[in-house]
Parts: structure tokens; C-alpha cells; sequence
């Protein structure tokens, strides 16, 4: 047969592998989007970072109901000193009526008594009774909402975040105000109040998972101005001033900042909770605008094999 007999047939099998390739190249694209998991968008999963603030945490249980009558969930929370209290009374289960009966019925001796030591004036282990009886659960695993309980290690200045174990301690511990509380010891590490490290927890909230970080921050002065009265008017207005220079820190880790005005308001001043509980609604109604935005705007759900879901890490250093 002659060249020109054997070009038709060369071009037919050109074109033939051609087909083939094309085909085996389209079935290849077609099991690759078969294999790839559908991405959805989901609503964000909403944190809340609660500062310390002795009697002026109460406030924090205005925000919280707020949040509750509009329906807006929280997926994990955060907890410095009374942040600390709050956020575990709250995830335990208990309702927002009844953390405002348990706040009208405090007072600074339910959670402390006075001692004579070299490293405190105050002991909370009070505390420990009261925890015990308000609390829904006593521990971390069996919380409705994760939550994560930040204190210091008083030698090494780390900060520590409890998320396993007991719940008291950590709570404890986290409220260990230095000068005024005794540390607590905690598997051989002595811990003081967390808000040496975390004022407000809002990085640590991030670790947990949250998309989007409300913090709340409890900015309030011991001095009254003219010469403090006493020891702890020195020892708590000398944090308020440290509290204020590292504020950028955990800021950079928000998305939204709310400060309730408890400008007004004395560190002990529990008997003032209907008052307290009113300045954190005004603060969250003010900011539920923005959070309503962040509800409008869902976020790509991550593919089932590498969804980051908002629970809690394991403890570097467990309560029990």
C-alpha cells in the first residue's frame, strides 16, 4: 500500500487516541469533584471572653441574658476571676433567673474568709462550699457549653487554661486576686488570679475554636481619687494600671469589645446586682447590632475530615 493509502488511517488513529485521552481526562476531572466533600456555609460559632472584676462581674450576667432573649447561641465560653465564676455557673446549666437569685444573695464573705498568712490576707476556699452547691455538674466534661478557666503560674508568670478535670479549683484558683487571696495549689503549681495573664481570655477562646470573639471588659478603678484608703485600694488600682497597659494584647484577639460602665461601682459592691445586671444589658443591646452582622454572614463550613469544632482542648495541666 502506498503513502497516500496509509494517511487515512494514521489520521483515524490520531484522532481516535485523541477521543480517548479527552474521555479518560473528563472521567478523571469527574472523580475528582466526587471525592472533593461539598463545602456549606454555616452560621459562626460565637464565643464570649468574660473579664475579672470582682462585685462588677455581676454585670456579665446582663450581657449574657441579653444574648439569650435574642436568641443568639454562645458555643464556648471563657472565664477570668469572676469571668471565671460566671462562665461555669452559666455553662453548668444553671438559668439566667437563677444566677440573678444566686448574685442578690451574695456577698464578699460567701466566697472568702479572713486568715492570718504571709501570703494573703483572704482565703477563698469558701468558695469551694459555694461552688459545690450552686454548680449543676462538677466537671469540665460535663458542661453544656465548653469552657475554658484561665490563672497564673505564680513562678513561672505562664498563663494556665483549664478545660478537663474539676471544675473548683481552676475557678478557685482563677479568682486567687495576689495580695488579697491565698494562691491554690493545683497539682504542685501554685496559681494565682488569671488576669496576670489573661485580663480578658479572648486568645484562648480562639484556641477553643470560637469564629467570632466577644470580649467583655470589666474597666474599672480602685482609687477614688486623692489617697488610697488602704492596702487594697494600692495593691487594685496598681493592676487596673498594668490591666490597661497590656489591654492591646488581648484586644488584637476580639472582634468586638463591649465595656458595661461600672465605673461607679466599688469591687465589693454586691449588694448593688440589679444595677450591675442592668449596665451589661445596656452594653450588649448597644453592640447586638454588630453581632446580628456576624449572623448574616455565614462562614465556609470546613469539609467533614478536617472540621474544627468549637470543644474544648485537652488541659496542659488537668484539676485533678
Amino acid at each position: 500500500m502506498g503513502r497516500a493509502g496509509r494517511r487515512p488511517i494514521v489520521g483515524f488513529a490520531v484522532k481516535s487516541l485523541g477521543k480517548i485521552i479527552r474521555t479518560v481526562q473528563a472521567f478523571g476531572r469527574e472523580l475528582s469533584r466526587k471525592n472533593v466533600p461539598m463545602v456549606s456555609p454555616r452560621a459562626p460559632s460565637i464565643g464570649i471572653a468574660l473579664g475579672g472584676g470582682f462585685a462588677r462581674g455581676i454585670a456579665h450576667i446582663g450581657v449574657l441574658k441579653v444574648l439569650e432573649e435574642e436568641g443568639i447561641p454562645v458555643r464556648a465560653v471563657t472565664g477570668t476571676s469572676v469571668g471565671a465564676l460566671i462562665g461555669a455557673c452559666y455553662c453548668s446549666g444553671l438559668t439566667l433567673a437563677e444566677m440573678e437569685d444566686v448574685a442578690h444573695s451574695v456577698r464578699f464573705t460567701t466566697f472568702a474568709r479572713w486568715t492570718v498568712s504571709r501570703f494573703g490576707f483572704a482565703s477563698n476556699d469558701r468558695m469551694v462550699t459555694f461552688l459545690n452547691r450552686v454548680l449543676k455538674v462538677k466537671t469540665f466534661e460535663e458542661l453544656r457549653i465548653p469552657l475554658g478557666v484561665t490563672a497564673t503560674d505564680f513562678n513561672t508568670g505562664e498563663g494556665v487554661v483549664f478545660h478537663s478535670g474539676t471544675i473548683v479549683d481552676p475557678v478557685r484558683a482563677s479568682c486567687a486576686y495576689p495580695g488579697m487571696f491565698l494562691p491554690v495549689e493545683i497539682r504542685g503549681r501554685y496559681l494565682v488570679d488569671g488576669m496576670l495573664s489573661h485580663p480578658v481570655p479572648t486568645r484562648p477562646l480562639r484556641e477553643m475554636g470560637a469564629d467570632r470573639v466577644l470580649a467583655v471588659h470589666l474597666k474599672g478603678t480602685w482609687a477614688k481619687g486623692g489617697a488610697p484608703r488602704h492596702l487594697f485600694d494600692v495593691i487594685g488600682q496598681s493592676f487596673a494600671i498594668a490591666q490597661d497597659a497590656m489591654s492591646s494584647l488581648w484586644k488584637e484577639a476580639a472582634d468586638l469589645v463591649i465595656e458595661p460602665d461600672v465605673a461607679g461601682f466599688g469591687y465589693d459592691d454586691f449588694k448593688r446586682a440589679d444595677e450591675l445586671i442592668h449596665v451589661g444589658e445596656v452594653a450588649m443591646r448597644t453592640a447586638l447590632p454588630q453581632v446580628r452582622q456576624w449572623l448574616e454572614m455565614p462562614v465556609e463550613e470546613v469539609p467533614a475530615a478536617r472540621t474544627q469544632s468549637v470543644v474544648a482542648r485537652p488541659a496542659p495541666m488537668p484539676a485533678d
